[in-house]
Order: C-alpha cells, then sequence, then structure tokens
C-alpha cells in the first residue's frame, strides 16, 4: 500500500514531462554545490589577490577572477550556500508562525481572528519587497538579521493558508463529533488538524522558496542583507554591475544562477502542489 502511494505520488510529481526532470537536477546540482563547495571550490572565496584580478576563464579559475582577485566559480559555490541557507531557514520560520498563528486564528476564532487576520491583511497590503527592505534595515546586517527579514516577510502567507485549511476542516462531522465528545483542543489539533494541513503547507513552503532567494538576492544587491567580502550572489551581481560593459560575466554569472534555482523551485513546487494537494492549483 505504502509502495502504491509513492508511485502515484511520483508518477503525478513527475507528469509535466521533461521540464520538472530538468527542475529536480538544477536544484539538486545547486544543493550539492552548496553543500561540498569546500571540497569543490579550489580557493578561499575571501582570498584577495590583486595581481590575479579580472583574469579571463581559464589558467585554474574556471570563471576567471573579480576586481580583487577572488575566483568566481568558487565564489559561486559559495554563494548558493547563503541563497540556500537564508531562504530554506525563512521558509521554515515562517511555515511554523504562520501554521501557529493560522492555527489560533482558525480553532479560537472571535478575538484571535480579528486581530490576527487584521494584521495579516494589513502586511499583504504592503508590497512584500518593500516590506522585507524596511525589516532588513531594522534587523541589520548578516545572515541572522536576513532570515529574521525575509521570515517576516514571509509569514501572513502561510497564516492565511492555515486559517483557511483551519476553517474549512473544523466545521467537518468527524471534528464537531469530538468537540461534542469534549476531545481536549490541543488533541483535536495536534492529531488532525496539523495532519491535515501538512501537504498544503509542503507545497506553500516549496513554493516560498524561489520568492526567498529572489528577497536574498535584493537586499544583498542593495546592500542590506549579506556583506562584502561574504559571497551572496545577490551583492555579487552589486559587485559585478560596475563592470558590466568591461566583464560582464561577473554580473551574468550569479543573476542567471538567481534565475535558474528561482524558476526551478517553482517548477518543484507546482509539481508538489499537483501530486500532494491539488486543490490548490492556480491559488499558491
Amino acid at each position: 500500500m505504502k509502495n502504491t502511494k509513492i508511485k502515484s505520488f511520483l508518477r503525478t510529481f513527475f507528469s509535466r514531462g521533461i521540464i520538472i526532470k530538468i527542475s529536480v537536477v538544477i536544484a539538486f546540482v545547486f544543493i550539492a554545490g552548496a553543500v561540498f563547495a569546500p571540497v569543490i571550490g579550489r580557493y578561499d572565496p575571501n582570498a584577495i589577490e590583486l595581481n590575479n584580478a579580472l583574469k579571463a576563464s581559464g589558467n585554474g579559475h574556471i570563471f576567471g577572477t573579480d576586481a580583487y582577485g577572488r575566483d568566481v566559480f568558487t565564489r559561486l559555490l559559495y554563494g548558493a550556500r547563503i541563497s540556500l541557507l537564508a531562504s530554506v531557514f525563512s521558509c521554515l520560520a515562517a511555515a511554523i508562525i504562520g501554521m501557529l498563528l493560522g492555527l489560533l486564528a482558525g480553532y479560537y476564532e472571535k478575538a484571535a481572528a480579528l486581530i490576527i487576520m487584521r494584521y495579516v491583511d494589513i502586511q499583504l497590503s504592503i508590497p512584500p519587497l518593500l516590506f522585507t527592505i524596511v525589516i532588513g534595515l531594522v534587523a541589520g546586517h548578516g545572515l541572522g538579521g536576513l532570515i529574521f527579514a525575509i521570515s517576516f516577510g514571509l509569514i501572513p502567507g502561510f497564516t492565511r493558508l492555515m486559517y483557511g485549511i483551519v476553517l474549512s476542516i473544523k466545521e467537518s462531522d468527524y471534528i464537531v463529533a469530538l468537540r461534542l465528545a469534549d476531545i481536549k483542543s490541543y488533541k483535536i489539533i495536534l492529531k488532525h488538524l496539523l495532519p491535515n494541513s501538512f501537504p498544503s503547507m509542503i507545497v506553500m513552503f516549496a513554493t516560498n522558496l524561489g520568492s526567498a532567494i529572489m528577497l536574498e538576492s535584493t537586499l544583498s544587491f542593495l546592500g542590506i542583507g549579506i556583506q562584502m567580502p561574504t559571497a551572496s550572489w545577490g551583492n555579487m551581481v552589486s559587485d559585478g554591475y560596475s563592470y558590466l560593459f568591461t566583464n560582464p560575466m561577473l554580473a551574468l554569472l550569479p543573476g542567471v544562477c538567481i534565475t535558474l534555482i528561482v524558476v526551478a523551485f517553482n517548477i518543484i513546487g507546482d509539481g508538489l502542489r499537483d501530486a500532494l494537494d491539488p486543490r490548490l492549483r492556480g491559488k499558491l
């Protein structure tokens, strides 16, 4: 029975054909590169060698060097680490907090729903990038502040989704029967509401990974997120922008990496949606 479910999931997940398979391969390559960056990268990503500045590809440097003589390929690998860490942990934090807030608002309603959902509506009325920039300025530089800013911007989406799930499940006959039987609220939440919300939350999580990477790259590009000399795709684009006409690869390579991983995560999110919760099609 379990094997049948797994086969059914994989068949539905890969039903988009070659596109979803390519996306999985792209995501795997970037994740592997980030994890094994110290092994694959032959150079110190932050070592400055001005005598090797702006070298072309070759001579031990696959993509050449930047204006400070740092190996571009190595910095792309370490930049992938920052982007993936920031996106995964910010989405994880947003999912946990959003689920808790959605549970409170949906299950207990009344004052909890009024306060939480009004705040969600207010935050969603503000452009996400603008809101994240403001939070990023308050939170400060570094990976911790970056994760805080991005997760804060993603919480309302998870909260609203969880709120809707709880409202729909709470009115079902078996939940009403459990409440009439004086079953403790925490048991209903842990045994019935949370497990039923996981498929939708997994889809939401995967869909938001691409958005989180875009936010991280934008903040780092603007100088709000990860600061030099630490490698980040966003600050690599910013650093290479000055050489766009003389050495365009410095800005184009991290830009291509951002585009590929964001598109890959979005397609993977669509595949997970089709496999886990087709009801969400067109809603996420």
